[in-house]
């Protein structure tokens, strides 16, 4: 583990064994052991989420819901956590193999991203919620939540729950199909399935979260055309 990644973890919480095993994982990539971060990047993202809207919550009390959906989304989107990641200096704390190394894998965005996740899913594990807290709060600790709530267009996945959400409907279910090519270029293959309007599309990406981002865009397609076509169908009855 680096020794910036460590300093800021002492600095944070002071009672962190920060020699774990957990964290160890956490820094872990599937291209340097069975024992990797992936399962710990699944917890860290539902913790992750949980603490954001808590911390969004206290910090902006006159949002509105869709407003504070939006600037969480835009806080954990992979742009901003490869940020924080590499100002943790979590490039340099990370196991993968050589090959991987050699490819620059270890500042691959999805890759120091989905470590930052979890590297919060192994601080929960090891001393709950509110180390868990302590840690976000540190990280996001210089965001400017005035420019940051102005996000100029809400991505697919937004747009689509939000388009359901006013009609009252399910929300989408976002499913790994697979995942195509080796460790160090990997494509992600995602379905999103909206069974409520008995629509699905896939997506494709160099990140699951951009695979989601690609099938939701397909719904929205989808949904647009079958919208269109509604709209033809009432004019030609007119008469």
């Amino acid at each position: 583990m680096s020794a910036l990644l460590i300093s800021s973890l002492r600095e944070v919480l002071p009672q962190l064994n920060v020699a774990s095993a957990r964290l160890k994982q956490a820094c872990t990539h599937r291209s340097y052991s069975s024992t990797h971060n992936e399962r710990l990047e699944f917890l860290g993202d539902a913790v992750l989420n949980l603490c954001i809207s808590h911390w969004l919550m206290e910090r902006l009390p006159r949002a509105s819901e869709g407003e504070l959906s939006r600037t969480r989304a835009n806080l954990v989107c992979e742009q901003s956590l490869h940020g924080i990641a590499l100002r943790l200096g979590l490039q340099d704390a990370l196991l993968m193999g050589e090959g991987e190394r050699k490819t620059e894998g270890h500042l691959r965005p999805s890759t120091l991203a989905d470590a930052f996740e979890a590297l919060i899913g192994a601080i929960y594990l090891e001393g709950g919620l509110v180390w868990a807290q302590q840690w976000v709060a540190h990280c996001f600790r210089d965001v400017d939540l005035s420019s940051t709530a102005q996000v100029k267009a809400k991505d697919a996945k937004t747009q689509l729950q939000e388009w359901l959400q006013a009609r009252r409907m399910a929300l989408p279910e976002y499913e790994l199909q697979e995942v195509q090519g080796q460790d160090h270029q990997q494509i992600f293959v995602v379905l999103c399935r909206v069974s409520s309007v008995k629509l699905s599309a896939t997506g494709k990406g160099v990140s699951r979260k951009a695979a989601e981002q690609q099938a939701a865009a397909g719904v929205l397609k989808a949904l647009e055309l079958e919208g269109r076509s509604h709209r033809m169908k009432g004019k030609g009855k007119k008469k």
